[in-house]
């Protein structure tokens, strides 16, 4: 028996919940279960939607039943393990803290008790795991922000935040691809743009990839903002094993 249960998510989609938690081998169980339903899929089922826990998979009850589709779920995902060691793929995104860019910085160095710098080095010194992308298209919710970061959400939610705006929510961390209401801390802004529906790959990057922040000066955003424009620049990417 596979290692996840099945719940009803209405009429026509199942749950596979892995866990109650998450964790970097929860995230990968769902990982493999989404690319072995993705190469060997099964008619009927529509989509498939990875979440922190758990698969959501949707599909058209008049190609499949419920019956069926549990059967044939548990069979395909019968003997699923973790991703093993392999290859990691780190997206890096530049980002300019403080000033203008980040106007809740104070807010995050007195609640950590540390400088700017400080609070800027220990935000760029992880690789952040993409537990699952929501929200917006391209938002993605990062594993792994060093507890010392923690910081309360804002108690009265901004009406817009600027597309490209990195900020600390709870015990997350995150960028938003889009301008949007919000409640994180923003502690910095990127000029990258992590969803652009007119690129051939309008989401930078996937579920099970990494986000690494390297901290640039406004100079040198201003020069990725106008390579941005012309059409120019890309983000690099690091191999690395796992």
């Amino acid at each position: 028996m596979a290692g996840f249960n099945i719940t009803i998510a209405g009429d026509s989609a199942i749950n596979l919940e892995f866990a109650k938690t998450i964790s970097p081998q929860t995230s990968g169980m769902i990982r493999v279960a989404a690319q072995t339903l993705t190469d060997d899929p099964i008619p009927g089922v529509t989509e498939l939607v990875p979440t922190f826990c758990s698969l959501m998979v949707t599909y058209d009850p008049c190609v499949i039943g419920y019956d069926e589709l549990c059967q044939r779920v548990q069979g395909k995902l019968r003997n699923l393990t973790a991703a093993e060691a392999g290859v990691k793929r780190i997206v890096v995104i530049p980002v300019c803290y403080g000033g203008e860019f980040g106007p809740d910085m104070p807010t995050v160095m007195h609640h950590a008790g540390m400088s700017e710098q400080e609070v800027i080095s220990l935000h760029c010194a992880h690789d952040y795991l993409i537990d699952m992308l929501g929200f917006l298209p391209g938002f993605a919710y990062l594993g792994g922000l060093d507890p010392r970061l923690h910081t309360p959400r804002l108690s009265v939610p901004r009406t817009e935040i600027p597309a490209g705006s990195v900020g600390i929510g709870g015990a997350q961390t995150g960028i938003y691809p889009l301008a949007s209401p919000g409640g994180w801390q923003i502690i910095g802004r990127s000029p990258v743009r992590p969803y652009d529906p007119e690129r051939a790959q309008p989401i930078l990057y996937r579920a099970g990839e990494y986000l690494r922040f390297q901290p640039i000066t406004q100079k040198q955003y201003d020069a990725i903002e106008a390579q941005i424009a012309a059409g120019g620049y890309e983000c690099d990417v690091v191999v690395e094993e796992a």
